[in-house]
């Protein structure tokens, strides 16, 4: 026997295949919007293309090898970063003129970045005062996790964009300062976040990578890229790239002050002997500066109260303490031009 199906019951299938017909469409639709989200997304950053993260082929048995082996392998490898270094000479030419611009300017050069690149942009900061004389405030370092991360792993801050930004701003950067960001992946959060707020207050900002392309690189106004290739240790960046970049730092910040004239020659006449070695160091430096005796040399440091510059523009330029200072003063620290300066005064105004 057939069941007749009443008016009402054939109302009711009806609305129950149009839903569902309602639901195909929305599920297909729900499809095509995934598929669409997935062609338009920024495809996820995969670190293993980078040159820096990829296996040396001339290593792949490392553990295998003698202590010998190993030495000569790693000694052979580093030979090829001064030349990575060299192809990038004319940009770490730029830096060091920004450098010494912005130091001329009252600026500061403030570096930045993290675990191995933060202890060696450290290293190069925390030995400027004591071999050119200036103020610590004028080379500085910013290192994700702060100052213990010297001393111990912070590794996991470097993905913290919001602490890069924030120790950013505490230093306040202006347009009289350059900072540099140094990554050799070219993309730690940490760093790049420090340098675009760096950039964004005005500030001159260079990347120091090993990779090219980089988000570092695009955030910078220009980027110095030394291309050493894959590590001996597979993804160990504190072997050739922090070799590469302690080398570079080096350089911008040597360049940088010899061009303020903060050397004599290439002698490091701004000293300051505060122990043995170091009051030893000064004296030979004026003999041979000045060519006085190590007597003289000794007697015009004692003079000078300590300061080393001050007591060769004395020995060269013939004058007393008080003109060799008011001399480095109105050259703004230049040593050279103190000297010459100081000479000159000398000879027009005698009884001075």
């Amino acid at each position: 026997m057939c069941e007749c199906i009443g008016p009402k019951k054939s109302l009711v299938i009806h609305d129950q295949q149009r839903h569902a017909k309602q639901l195909e469409y929305t599920f297909v639709d729900i499809l095509k919007g995934a598929r669409l989200l997935k062609s338009t997304r920024k495809p996820k950053f995969t670190l293993n293309r980078l040159r820096t993260e990829q296996s040396n082929s001339a290593a792949h048995d490392l553990d295998c090898k003698s202590s010998l082996e190993i030495a000569r392998l790693i000694n052979a490898e580093d030979a090829t970063v001064a030349a990575a270094v060299a192809r990038v000479l004319p940009q770490i030419a730029r830096a060091i003129d920004f450098v010494a611009s912005a130091l001329s300017h009252g600026g500061r050069l403030i570096y930045v970045g993290a675990g191995t690149s933060g202890r060696v942009a450290a290293l190069d900061a925390l030995e400027c005062p004591p071999t050119f004389n200036i103020h610590p405030s004028s080379v500085q370092f910013i290192i994700a996790g702060g100052s213990k991360a010297l001393s111990s792993a912070s590794e996991i801050s470097e993905d913290d964009s919001r602490q890069g930004r924030d120790e950013m701003a505490r230093r306040k950067p202006g347009k009289n300062d350059v900072v540099i960001g140094i990554a050799a992946s070219g993309r730690t959060p940490f760093t790049v976040a420090a340098i675009e707020l760096a950039r964004h207050h005005g500030a001159r900002t260079i990347a120091l990578t090993c990779n090219p392309k980089s988000r570092l690189e695009r955030c910078a106004h220009f980027a110095i890229v030394t291309q050493v290739g894959p590590e001996i240790l597979a993804g160990s960046s504190r072997m050739k790239a922090a070799t590469a970049h302690k080398m570079v730092l080096n350089m911008i910040s040597t360049g940088a002050m010899s061009r303020l004239g903060y050397v004599y020659g290439n002698l490091m006449v701004n000293v300051v002997p505060k122990n043995e070695k170091l009051t030893q160091r000064a004296i030979g430096i004026l003999e041979r500066a000045s060519g006085a005796n190590a007597a003289v040399a000794r007697s015009a440091l004692v003079s000078s109260g300590g300061r080393t510059p001050v007591a060769l523009v004395m020995l060269a330029a013939g004058v007393t303490r008080e003109r060799a200072v008011a001399a480095l003063k109105q050259s703004s620290g230049h040593v050279r031009h103190a000297i010459a300066l100081a000479a000159k005064q000398a000879l027009a105004n005698p009884s001075f």
